[in-house]
């Protein structure tokens, strides 16, 4: 399968599970998932990756991103992990 099998090029949203989902969302994750890895981002910055990780949640769990990938930051993947299934 390739990406425009998922989502068409002239398309930018689509509805997978009942969720619409935006392109560019698993590449937002992945941005805000190393920010907030990463010890040298302000207390501001984690603070803005964790929220938009947060928002994307549903998107990210109706696609069933973390059913086939783990997520290699110990604190990251736990606090995934106990993140209400739809947080907002």
């Amino acid at each position: 399968m390739r990406a425009d099998d998922v989502l068409s090029d002239t398309a930018n949203h689509g509805n997978f599970n009942g969720v619409p989902i935006r392109k560019g969302t698993i590449a937002a994750f992945l941005a805000n998932a190393s920010t907030w890895s990463d010890p040298a981002s302000s207390t501001a910055q984690r603070a803005t990756a964790e929220a938009h990780i947060a928002e994307a949640l549903p998107a990210l769990r109706a696609v069933g991103l973390f059913d086939v990938l783990e997520v290699r930051d110990p604190a990251l993947r736990a606090w995934l992990a106990q993140s209400p299934p739809n947080p907002l």
